[in-house]
């Protein structure tokens, strides 16, 4: 499946999913899920922990309150803050499940992160490689737009690199 890298906060880009980086309790603290949490309003973390936690590589969707998207799919790609990080099966495990509830929620666009970088202390370098080979091997029924979206430029600058590798060398498609 052909994706593209893009800079810029997940909060502020519009898609029919946007994907948190999420812990086994979906409870919403900082990075990715803090940006999400801010930009959505309150709702967005009571919604994802009334659900209950999820186990590692799960996913759970809640409604993306004032995100422009319609859905949030919460991937825990890492367990509950401070109790271990992100492997490389978790992020696999959370790729895949997101893009596959994306699918049955018939989305046709989708934003996601690095799963299991930063805050959940995996190597971006290795959990992007792990998320653009789930990508690029996922065979979508309604998904044709997928971005992968690093916060800054040396964030991008890795994921982009990491992309044009797992594509062959192309470019592959055009990052905005």
């Amino acid at each position: 499946m052909e994706f593209r890298v893009v800079q810029g906060d997940i909060a502020r880009r519009s898609a029919d999913a946007l994907v948190n980086a999420a812990g086994t309790s979906l409870e919403m603290g900082s990075g990715v899920a803090g940006a999400l949490k801010r930009r959505a309003g309150r709702g967005l973390n009571d919604a994802a922990t009334a659900q209950g936690s999820v186990d590692l590589g799960a996913v759970a969707v809640t409604d993306a309150f004032e995100l422009d998207a319609n859905w949030v799919i919460h991937a825990a790609a890492m367990p509950h803050y401070g109790d271990g990080q992100a492997t490389d099966d978790s992020i696999r495990e959370a790729t895949r499940n997101a893009l596959e509830r994306a699918d049955e929620l018939g989305c046709e666009s989708l934003v996601i992160p690095a799963l299991g970088c930063g805050v959940a202390g995996f190597d971006l370098e290795d959990g992007a490689r792990i998320i653009c080979e789930t990508i690029d091997a996922y065979d979508p029924s309604s998904l044709g737009d997928v971005r992968f979206v690093a916060y800054d430029e040396s964030e991008y600058e890795t994921v982009e690199r990491v992309a044009r590798d797992v594509r062959g060398g192309t470019d592959g498609p055009a990052a905005d």
